[in-house]
């Protein structure tokens, strides 16, 4: 009876190196697979966004001159107040009076 459970003990701890090196390998080949899996799925999402990134290519090529327009006749952000929205959906800015453009100086300093 020693002898059988020394041989299975023998038996087993040779077989643990063999089964770890095997499911190391299957591990490796996993991860490949995974790899593949993702490689042609940001392949197919590339090629479906690619017209799409080529219409927003051509906004862009018309909107810039019309952005730098706009932000020409606007001027200096800080002239106007925060936008508000309206009932009805409109944003509207509203321009700071002369008043408000000077700048408040701390404690009710005044400047000479």
């Amino acid at each position: 009876m020693k002898h059988l459970c020394a041989a299975i003990s023998l038996c087993l701890i040779t077989a643990v190196p063999v089964s770890a090196q095997s499911a190391d390998e299957g591990v490796g080949e996993g991860l490949s697979l995974l790899e593949q899996g993702a490689k042609i799925i940001m392949r197919s999402m590339l090629d479906e966004m690619e017209p799409a990134l080529r219409e927003l290519d051509g906004a862009a090529a018309v909107m810039g001159p019309l952005l730098k327009e706009f932000l020409g006749s606007i001027g200096d952000l800080s002239q106007y107040h925060p936008p508000e929205k309206l009932p009805n959906g409109d944003i509207i800015l509203r321009r700071k009076s002369a008043e408000e453009m000077v700048p408040a100086l701390p404690d009710g300093e005044i400047e000479i």
